[in-house]
């Protein structure tokens, strides 16, 4: 098991976002978060990565208690992408996914080829190998966003978080992320990322956690607990889950008449 969290209760210092998650992650095993803007995702994210301290339960990665362990060991498991990177310096691209080689090679070393040959591939794997010498302060918010993802790539992780990684890309980009993801799946690695979009569920997890009200409302299956009541629940909007070619499932919004809604001037 890569991770294991056991009836968790999360938050900040003084207040408590979210009670008793219980889920686990075994290598290969893609699952998605989907919650409303302010739910909690990113700060359960950065519980399960030790950034905060657990309110209660416990967190396991890779058998062992997330607290006892250094942030260099918890970066040799686990990558992390947050929702967004404002870029002060004018790293290249390269040199910013070499960082995520810092856990690897030590505080006083020199990354060395098999570094630099690391990070490279990342940048090939995501589309922007040929951005590898630009400034990360010259490029679109997409494309730094992409290189936050090859940076996590970088590390070799066990486990990748990926908080909200299509947030800022456009409809390629977007289907360019989640079929890595599928691929990295592909190789052994973990992957909990969270996402807006119920349909990126569909496309590229096996189990999809449904946070809301401060709880998990629904744990499974994306067929299963991604249906029109459970979204309507989490966001207050009425949805169709319909099936689509391939076997596979899609969300329409109901918008207008189809929600059932009647302007002012319609009842005039």
């Amino acid at each position: 098991m890569i991770l294991d969290v056991r009836s968790l209760d999360f938050g900040f210092p003084a207040r408590t976002i979210g009670r008793n998650f219980s889920f686990a992650l075994r290598a290969g095993e893609v699952m998605c978060v989907l919650g409303p803007n302010g739910g909690g995702k990113t700060t359960l994210f950065r519980t399960l990565l030790g950034l905060l301290s657990p309110h209660r339960g416990e967190i396991l990665l890779q058998g062992k208690p997330v607290g006892l362990l250094s942030r260099g060991e918890i970066a040799r498991v686990a990558g992390y992408v947050p929702q967004g990177h404002t870029a002060y310096f004018a790293f290249t691209l390269r040199e910013f996914v070499l960082m995520g080689r810092t856990s690897r090679v030590g505080a006083f070393a020199t990354p060395g080829k098999a570094d630099y040959a690391v990070a490279e591939r990342a940048l090939d794997s995501l589309g922007i190998g040929s951005l590898s010498d630009k400034p990360v302060t010259e490029v679109s918010g997409g494309e730094r966003q992409l290189a936050l993802v090859a940076r996590a790539l970088a590390q070799e992780p066990r486990l990748l978080v990926m908080d909200e990684p299509t947030a800022s890309l456009d409809f390629g980009n977007q289907v360019r992320v989640l079929e890595r993801i599928a691929a990295l799946a592909g190789t052994g690695i973990a992957i909990l990322f969270s996402s807006h979009d119920p349909d990126h569920a569909f496309l590229g997890a096996q189990r999809a956690l449904l946070l809301g009200e401060g709880r998990t409302l629904e744990l499974g299956p994306p067929r299963e607990v991604i249906r029109a009541d459970t979204l309507e629940r989490l966001y207050g909007v009425r949805v169709q889950v319909v099936p689509v070619e391939g076997g596979r499932y899609a969300c329409l919004p109901a918008l207008g008449r189809a929600a059932g809604l009647v302007t002012q001037e319609e009842e005039a």
